[in-house]
């Protein structure tokens, strides 16, 4: 046996076990992991805000503290607004469910010649198994709701914490990541750094204009039909349509067009036609205006990584893909050598016609220009008149 040998088996077991212990360790801080992402890029978005605010003498620390305020006082107040609208929703349907029930029985009476009751339902409902199953799965599932709310409840801690942490001690953290590295990486790493800073920034404060402007449209129309809660409403269609990238409009307008059906079916309709009017509007005159100097990428390209974020790490992924791949690519844009695009009509979306006769005659041309020799049996026809008998 080789000397080598025994020394080789037992580093490749210890090299296994290394893999096998660092794989369990990951998968078990996965959790932790994402959401130190989310904070990272959360940390991100509000720097231009926080060093604004440190530029102007007031100290790291408390500018992060303000800035944290008055995100958390604006979601306070949207989760209350919108909390009273649906518990007021819901009040009101539970209210008038008897008389829907009692339209709807009517209605299959009158066409199908029925004798339905609604005491018959509510009592053939009371005493049905399906009922008796679902109070016992819900109560039993109390439990597992609670832990979930807690559970989130810790993990929105700590997402707020390290994002302070990250945006109170930015330069720091930038001074311990190059001190490790050389000058020339240093200088690529605070380049990277910046160019994240500027993207989710403008990413960020571009979503939240068109936010509002969305919110505010939509107010509108919601006041002009009289439907209730039209501030939440707008609240919550400016806020949905602009962070769930691409089909985030239809997603928001869903609630309005619900709550517009209980005032008026004709509502509802409004309202879907008015989001569809908007989507278009927002998509080809607002957003290429917002966008072009913060998230300048293409659609298309936003709407895959969306997918792909969604894929890797679910609404998380959804959230900070396209502020990743933005950055991405601007980081990347420098290292890409570019030219001067040809003038060819082809560039810019025309085809050359080409004639069949003409290019005929054109080789006509050539082919009668050039010199005797160089023809096909030119030489051969020669040395047959040249080297035959006298």
């Amino acid at each position: 046996m080789p000397r080598w040998l025994p020394r080789a088996m037992v580093l490749a077991l210890a090299l296994i076990a290394a893999f096998q212990l660092g794989s369990w360790a990951f998968h078990q801080l996965t959790g932790l992991l994402i959401n130190v992402l989310i904070a990272f890029f959360l940390a991100l978005a509000i720097e231009p805000a926080v060093s604004w605010m440190a530029g102007r003498g007031l100290r790291r620390g408390f500018a992060t503290f303000l800035v944290f305020l008055a995100v958390l006082i604006a979601a306070a107040g949207f989760v209350t607004l919108l909390g009273s609208m649906l518990a007021g929703q819901i009040v009101k349907m539970v209210e008038e469910f008897p008389n829907y029930l009692d339209s709807v029985i009517n209605w299959i009476n009158g066409h199908f010649h029925t004798e339905l009751r609604r005491v018959d339902i509510q009592e053939g409902l009371l005493r049905s198994d399906w009922l008796r199953n679902y109070v016992q799965n819900s109560a039993t599932g109390v439990l597992d709701v609670s832990a979930q709310v807690l559970g989130g409840l810790f993990q929105l801690l700590t997402v707020v914490l390290f994002s302070f942490y990250f945006a109170a001690d930015g330069p720091r953290l930038r001074r311990g990541l190059c001190s490790v590295l050389p000058p020339a990486r240093q200088a690529e790493v605070l380049r990277a750094w910046e160019i994240a800073v500027d993207k989710t920034g403008g990413y960020l404060y571009s979503r939240g204009l068109m936010a509002l402007i969305s919110g505010v449209a939509h107010y509108i129309l919601l006041e002009i039909l009289e439907v209730p809660y039209a501030p939440a409403l707008a609240v919550w269609v400016g806020l949905v349509s602009q962070f769930i990238p691409t089909i985030g409009t239809y997603l928001a307008g869903a609630l309005p067009m619900l709550i517009a059906f209980t005032v008026n079916p004709w509502y509802a309709l409004w309202v879907l036609i008015f989001v569809v009017i908007y989507q278009q509007f927002e998509n080809y005159m607002l957003q290429p205006k917002l966008t072009s100097k913060t998230v300048d990428i293409h659609p298309a390209v936003a709407f895959g990584s969306v997918i792909a974020g969604t894929a890797l790490l679910g609404a998380v992924g959804a959230l900070i893909a396209i502020p990743a791949v933005a950055t991405l690519q601007a980081f990347l844009g420098a290292y890409v050598k570019r030219y001067d695009v040809t003038d060819d009509p082809r560039v810019h979306g025309r085809r050359v016609r080409r004639v069949g006769p003409a290019r005929s005659a054109r080789l006509r041309q050539l082919w009668a220009r050039r010199p005797e020799q160089e023809r096909p049996g030119a030489e051969g026809s020669r040395e047959n008149g040249d080297g035959g008998p006298s």
